[in-house]
């Protein structure tokens, strides 16, 4: 646990919850804009799949907003109900959009790859979350910690999603190549990566006991 405290001052994590927050916001430019023009390559959901569309763009920011703050130990320790109702909100955003990314998956206009990608990261997104909520609840605060941090790794999806669409586009690539690639790219790494992190720092813990 001290790790991961450690890991909530750093710099990386500084920078993730700037970027999280930031892109949390800009998904709201449908509201302005309307999927239409703000979100073009969602767009096709309107027709027939427009309530899954909205439950997933418009409550999966929140989740990804909230999701830093659940690191922050001043929080945690100053403000302890605070922590624990927006933990309530993030996981109830992550089962609203979670549910509806799961649907909206199946009507992606790229092919079985994307689906396959986008369908296995709202799986295990729901599962990560949901362990991360059982152990909280079960008071096993050491294991509700690591499987929160498997959560927000894949919270994380929506901003390197859009990190690796924006590259593919500005470097001309053919977004019907380009997307299915990033359905499997814009999460894997994150959560291989948290994984790595965790067995290191349960063997640097046991190898100094």
């Amino acid at each position: 646990m001290e790790r991961i405290s450690r890991l909530a001052n750093s710099s990386g994590f500084w920078l993730a919850t700037v970027s999280s927050v930031l892109v949390a916001i800009v998904s709201y430019r449908f509201i302005p804009l309307g999927v239409q023009q703000g979100m073009e390559f969602v767009a096709h959901n309107l027709s027939g799949n427009a309530l899954a569309l909205y439950a997933h763009i418009g409550v999966a920011p929140v989740a990804l907003a909230l999701m830093p703050f659940q690191f922050m130990s001043v929080l945690r320790s100053r403000w302890p109900a605070l922590h624990r109702w927006s933990g309530r909100v993030y996981v109830g955003a992550i089962l609203v959009s979670g549910l509806a990314g799961l649907q909206l998956a199946f009507h992606t206009t790229t092919g079985a790859f994307a689906t396959v990608g986008f369908a296995t990261l709202a799986v295990v997104w729901l599962g990560t979350t949901g362990a991360a909520f059982y152990f909280a609840v079960n008071r096993q605060i050491a294991r509700h910690r690591r499987w929160m941090l498997r959560s927000a790794a894949l919270t994380f999806a929506a901003v390197t999603l859009r990190v690796y669409l924006g590259s593919s586009m500005a470097l001309g690539a053919d977004f019907a190549i380009a997307y299915p690639i990033i359905s499997w790219a814009c999460w894997v790494p994150n959560a291989l990566l948290v994984e790595f992190y965790l067995r290191r720092a349960h063997f640097l813990k046991h190898r100094t006991t």
